[in-house]
């Protein structure tokens, strides 16, 4: 029932709509339902198929702390895309996709430094003592540098995957995330190679409402997987607080032991017979009754 109700969001969304027939991929054969008017129609079966096992995957991602990047350049799917990868925060990749952001990762974390440092220069009011006319070029760049790098500023490290619109028009980031053997997802038209990337969504990948139904889908399953997340941090949380009131209690019942064997010690431990009773200890006399056994004789 679901799957149906799904199937009628997509038909209605114009997810169903391929590009024309000259223009196709015979590797997309699987995917296409049939042929009208000179424009392929797509299987939305295998479109549904191809959502689930993405969002399956894209959200058993997000449940282990790892970063799934955005990457859509695309006119109709910057707005959309910028939106979802802010909701769920993930970066994002909206504007151009500058050449190495993955292979030469290290490059564009300095790059993203330097936006941030002229960031703080222009918020703390050190900019000041500038002047106007190198306030305005510092103005400038942050700007720039804000377009093109500021969905990734806040990851230190490579993401773990990448999900894509038209990996056609996006052919630069798949190349890059595939040399660094990095799990790419995407929407795939009829015009496209769908064996290039490790989970393919067959859709129309040109409409505006087709991208978005698609994309929430997959920022919905990636929202659910980060929820789990936080649910089984809490959990661990809890138990570690159980272990640890628990082992305080062992603490106490061991120190509580320990001083009573020591008040055992000090009130009678070591002492021999008759030790408390107050009576006198008998002194040991030397040479019999008369105290004299060793003494030499008088006289001698």
């Amino acid at each position: 029932m679901e799957n149906t109700s799904l199937q009628q969001q997509l038909l209605e969304a114009g997810v169903h709509f391929g590009h024309l027939k000259k223009k196709w991929n015979p590797k997309m054969l699987p995917y296409i339902f049939a042929e009208k008017k000179g424009i392929h129609i797509i299987d939305l079966n295998k479109t549904v198929e191809g959502m689930q096992e993405a969002a399956a995957a894209l959200k058993a991602i997000a449940r282990s702390g790892k970063k799934i990047m955005f990457v859509a350049t695309k006119k109709q799917a910057k707005e959309i895309v910028s939106e979802c990868a802010q909701r769920v925060n993930m970066p994002y990749v909206t504007e151009r996709w500058l050449g190495g952001m993955l292979t030469n990762f290290n490059t564009v974390r300095k790059s993203v430094k330097k936006m941030q440092s002229i960031e703080k220069l222009l918020g703390d009011g050190s900019a000041e003592n500038l002047t106007k006319k190198e306030r305005l070029t510092l103005t400038r760049d942050k700007e720039k540098m804000e377009k093109v790098l500021g969905g990734i500023a806040q990851i230190s490290r490579v993401p773990a995957a990448l999900f894509m619109v038209d990996i056609g028009h996006e052919h630069i980031a798949l190349a890059e995330a595939k040399r660094l053997n990095i799990g790419t997802f995407g929407m795939v038209d009829t015009n496209c190679d769908p064996n290039k990337i490790d989970f393919a969504i067959p859709a129309n990948d040109d409409a505006t409402k087709s991208i978005s139904i698609v994309v929430n889908y997959i920022t919905t399953a990636i929202a659910e997987g980060l929820q789990e997340r936080q649910m089984d941090k809490d959990n661990d949380d809890d138990q570690s607080d159980v272990e640890e009131s628990a082992e305080a209690k062992a603490s106490r019942f061991e120190q509580k032991v320990d001083g009573g064997d020591d008040r055992n010690k000090r009130g009678g431990g070591g002492r021999g017979p008759g030790a408390g009773s107050g009576a006198p200890a008998k002194r040991r006399t030397i040479g019999g009754p008369g105290g004299g056994g060793n003494r030499r004789p008088a006289g001698k």
